[in-house]
């Protein structure tokens, strides 16, 4: 009777993790195929709660908007205060400014010149806490007649952009206002400059494995004989910036940026408090450079709702999950995989983030399940935070991720054109980076 009950229990679990597979499944499915993730979510709920022997609506009304509201409430300020502080960059000509002084600097004389302008530039841009689609918009109309003058093929932009975009300032360098870098802080205890020697030779393993891929791509390029070709599409270049006063002087322009830093970083004060801390500068500094103040603030608000629906979407489909008995044995399995607990961590966070699409939404799901474990099994918080970070932002560029199909779009690209460049320029980077810094990390914290 007993090795009767202890089957139908191991089938039952069988069937929860089978349910969890198919889940992910769906939701990747779907989302190649262009459903949006807020109607997603909840139809995976239902599936994994089928599976699962769960009530669909339970599931739906419990643990899921338990997980969807915890993370809004957690994170939403954080996204607004991003997002306003992005949109009066915007507005005010800063953002453009400092794309221009830094491509005038480094200079473009040549082809990889221009591939590594545009990826410092994303990266300057990014550390100083700009909304990543702020900055999409200020180079893309100042990269393409250089990609064209110098007869680049357009689809190398991507190589360049995801490089400042999705991986060195957004999970790997200390300080980071990203807000990949400020949700640990949340759940660990731990600050924006947690992990700073394993953050930053990640940083330079990134760029020392581009400096060879850039070489590469534009190698072979030349043996294919590529010209630069406007693409038919996308080549969304956000509203054109004008000014009576011009562009603001690009030195000004990074105070405001460095006033986020020094806020978060040196005065230790709160993210959200940092980011509007930046607003006021830009505000006082250039005043005269809006022509529509309350515009710019509404527009800045409004372009953080969709971000923060979608990862709350996310992170509630994965507490919907970790309700199942197939998310115990998942879990369990991982925990007790064998080496140093930080490897499972990181092996969890990478196929979360990878099946969800999303680094947020994958490393939220991690934190809300997974981090009082990895606390409890007594792992360094500083450590769980880089790793559990850096993983995020690895397999979150799959090419059913919403970034991804966004960039994509907005540089009149395909999957079969570019997307290459994700795959190369940041997921094996990242892979290679976890690989060397994680011995490094369990090292220094034991």
């Amino acid at each position: 009777m007993r090795s009767e009950i202890r089957k139908r229990g191991d089938c039952f679990m069988t069937l929860s993790v089978l349910g969890i597979i198919v889940s992910l499944g769906f939701l990747i499915w779907l989302a190649l195929r262009g459903f949006h993730i807020i109607v997603l979510a909840p139809a995976a709920v239902v599936i994994v709660s089928l599976f699962s022997g769960m009530d669909p609506f339970e599931a739906l009304v419990g643990p899921y908007m338990k997980g969807f509201v915890n993370y809004a409430g957690k994170f939403y300020l954080i996204f607004l205060a991003g997002s306003v502080f992005g949109k009066f960059m915007e507005d005010c000509g800063a953002a453009r400014s400092i794309a221009l002084g830094i491509l005038k600097v480094l200079g473009a004389k040549s082809q990889e010149k221009v591939l590594w302008a545009i990826a410092i530039i994303t990266m300057v841009m990014t550390y100083g806490g700009i909304s990543l689609f702020v900055v999409i918009f200020a180079v893309l109309p100042i990269a393409r007649p250089l990609f064209k003058e110098l007869n680049i093929p357009w689809h190398l932009f991507v190589a360049a952009l995801i490089l400042g975009l999705g991986s060195v300032t957004m999970t790997m360098l200390p300080g980071s206002p990203s807000i990949q870098n400020i949700m640990p802080t949340k759940y660990l205890g731990t600050t924006a400059m947690a992990g700073p020697v394993i953050g930053i030779l990640a940083s330079i393993i990134i760029i020392i494995f581009n400096v060879w891929y850039f070489k590469d791509q534009l190698r072979r390029c030349h043996a294919r004989n590529e010209n630069f070709e406007a693409p038919t599409s996308g080549m969304v270049s956000g509203e054109e910036f004008s000014s009576p006063h011009g562009l603001p002087n690009v030195w000004l322009c990074l105070l405001p940026p460095i006033t986020v830093f020094i806020m978060l970083n040196v005065l230790k004060m709160d993210v959200v408090i940092a980011l509007f801390g930046g607003v006021i500068a830009t505000l006082i500094l250039f005043w005269k450079f809006f022509n529509n103040k309350m515009q710019t603030i509404n527009k800045g608000a409004l372009n953080a709702v969709v971000p923060i629906v979608n990862t709350s979407a996310d992170v509630g489909y994965g507490m919907a999950m970790a309700a199942t008995s197939g998310f115990v044995v998942i879990s369990d399995w991982l925990l007790n995989m064998g080496g140093h607990p930080i490897l499972s961590l990181s092996l969890a966070t990478n196929i979360v983030a990878g099946m969800t699409g999303s680094a947020s939404g994958g490393l939220g799901i991690v934190l809300e399940t997974l981090s009082a474990k990895y606390l409890a099994l007594g792992v360094a918080p500083d450590l769980i935070h880089r790793i559990a970070v850096m993983s995020s932002g690895c397999f979150d560029a799959m090419p059913h991720s919403g970034a991804t199909i966004t960039v994509l779009a907005v540089c009149g690209l395909t999957h079969a054109q570019a997307y290459k460049h994700f795959w190369w320029a940041h997921i094996v980077a990242t892979v290679l980076a976890l690989i060397i810094v994680i011995p490094i990390g369990i090292v220094i914290y034991g």
